[in-house]
C-alpha cells in the first residue's frame, strides 16, 4: 500500500468515528456503509475520500489535529491519488 493510499484509509477510518461527516460523504458518493471496505479497494474511491476532505477546509483541520497527520501528507495524497490539476 502507498503512503496516499494509506492516508485516505486513514481517512476514511477518521470518517467512520464522525457519524455527521460520514452521512454527508455516503451522500455524496452514493455508497452505503456495507460497501465501504470494498469500494476502499479502488484507486478512484480512495481519491474521492482524499477530495471530500480536501474540499473543506476545517473538516482537512480536524482530521489532522485528530490524528496528528500533516496536512502536507494530505496535499501529497490528493496529488498522487487524482493527479495534478489540469487545464479544463
Amino acid at each position: 500500500m502507498t503512503p496516499a493510499e494509506e492516508t485516505s484509509i486513514a481517512i476514511l477510518a477518521w470518517l467512520a468515528n464522525e457519524p455527521e461527516l460520514l452521512g454527508r460523504f455516503l451522500a455524496l458518493t452514493g455508497t452505503d456503509p456495507s460497501s465501504l471496505r470494498h469500494a476502499a479497494a479502488d484507486p478512484g474511491f480512495l481519491a474521492g475520500v482524499v477530495d471530500f476532505l480536501m474540499g473543506h477546509e476545517p473538516t482537512l483541520l480536524s482530521f489532522c489535529a485528530a490524528t496528528g497527520t500533516p496536512p502536507e501528507d494530505v496535499v501529497r495524497a490528493h496529488m498522487v491519488l487524482s493527479g495534478p490539476p489540469g487545464d479544463f
